[in-house]
């Protein structure tokens, strides 16, 4: 299976970050591609896209000054396949990724990708976080997917992906 890239763009306002791309995305070449998962429905319920977007259109997201990666770029049916070693090499090149490009917001989707890039001890649930990756600050989402079950509406999840609008309006030195 070929390896899903990246959606990047210099100094994104809001860089989301997955865990690892599932089966489906990596078979047709685009982000949360799975037949269930509302992501795109949810960035645009929340305004953070100017119109409906499905997966195919995920390439559309720099223009919008919006930015997509994961942490591991393997594609599995279930991140609970990923190794130790493999979440180690992404946290590292995620690392670079984002002094690169420079986000103002590094927004990660899902509490697992968030510990992933942090570590354990980090505070859990959604919402604005106190650590920054370099001078980005960081917002947790609820995963998606159907399978949340913290989160297991539609309105549930929009909810966060309506307050990281706000976040993302407030100026960068405003505490979260």
């Amino acid at each position: 299976m070929k390896r899903l890239p990246a959606r990047l763009c210099a100094r994104p306002r809001i860089l989301f970050v997955g865990i690892n791309p599932s089966l489906r995305s990596a078979e047709v070449g685009h982000h949360f591609a799975g037949r269930g998962n509302p992501f795109w429905r949810l960035l645009h319920a929340a305004k953070l896209i100017p119109e409906a977007f499905t997966h195919e259109d995920d390439t559309r997201l720099p223009s919008c000054g919006l930015a997509l990666t994961n942490i591991v770029p393997r594609a599995t049916r279930a991140a609970s396949e990923l190794t130790r070693s493999e979440f180690e090499a992404g946290r590292a090149q995620l690392g670079r990724v984002i002094a690169r490009v420079k986000p103002e917001i590094v927004a990660f989707v899902g509490v697992t990708v968030y510990r992933a890039f942090f570590g354990p001890r980090v505070r859990p649930g959604a919402g604005p976080k106190p650590e920054r990756v370099g001078d980005a600050r960081v917002f947790v989402l609820p995963n998606p997917s159907g399978l949340n079950a913290a989160y297991p509406g539609f309105r549930d999840k929009l909810v966060w992906f309506e307050r990281l609008k706000r976040y993302a309006e407030r100026p960068r030195d405003q505490a979260p």
